[in-house]
């Protein structure tokens, strides 16, 4: 394992044919033409030493952990992305978007990359503070993820041009509301010059400004807390 300086991780999202491929009933508009950029951040990724994570969905046959909301498209457009399934609909990845030896691959059940998985529980071990994230598509699956890495304190960063929506209208809204949501936002060119000064640890910057504090908080009690309520 390469050293790391960055602490961060690449985490690759729904890269796979049923979401890319035209002919899916699942085709992202727009995801196809991600793939040259996507290729080309997970490759320098690898080379600065960040780990990379393949993050996909694979449906069981009988569509017992398809998503609700998703269940009768699923079920009409031929059951995509099911174990060992090959061509336009299946779970399989582009040539330079498949897992290598030292990457990681995570299947998730719903939107999030960290809903029920292991996801968090690697990322801490490996001493990850920054998540980049790339893939399809923005509006759910880049965007939950998202959230759930703010909700769990890790720095964000979104690689704009390594991600996709059905229009570019809602790729434009959800990129300008994630970042005011406060994920640092790059495309690939910018990742090429990746480093610990272009994205701040914002964990570690208040951590410092809460233990130089001289002083000490008023303790907090049930009093305190119902006076606030009312």
């Amino acid at each position: 394992m390469k050293e790391n300086p960055t602490h961060s991780a690449l985490i690759v999202i729904d890269m796979e044919n049923g979401f890319i491929d035209p002919r899916s009933a699942h085709c992202i508009s727009g995801a196809a033409e991600t793939v040259p950029a996507c290729r080309k951040a997970i490759s320098r990724a690898r080379s600065n030493g960040i780990p990379v994570f393949f993050v996909k969905r694979i449906y069981r046959t009988d569509g017992s952990d398809v998503e609700l909301t998703r269940y009768n498209n699923w079920k009409v457009g031929g059951r995509a992305m099911t174990p060992g399934s090959t061509g336009f609909n299946s779970a399989e990845a582009p040539d330079g978007l498949k897992p290598i030896a030292g990457d990681y691959s995570i299947i998730k059940p719903r939107w999030s990359a960290f809903f029920h998985t292991e996801l968090d529980l690697i990322l801490r071990r490996l001493d990850i503070k920054t998540v980049i994230l790339i893939g399809t598509t923005t509006p759910n699956c880049i965007r939950t993820t998202a959230y759930d890495a703010n909700s769990l304190e890790y720095n964000v960063v979104i690689l704009e041009d390594c991600c996709s929506s059905q229009t570019p209208q809602i790729q434009r809204a959800n990129i300008e509301d994630l970042k005011r949501m406060g994920a640092r936002i790059m495309n690939s060119e910018e990742f090429e010059q990746y480093g610990t000064e272009r994205v701040p640890d914002e964990y570690d910057e208040i951590r410092r400004e809460m233990l130089q504090d001289n002083h000490d908080p008023e303790p907090f009690t049930e009093k305190h807390f119902w006076s606030d309520l009312w």
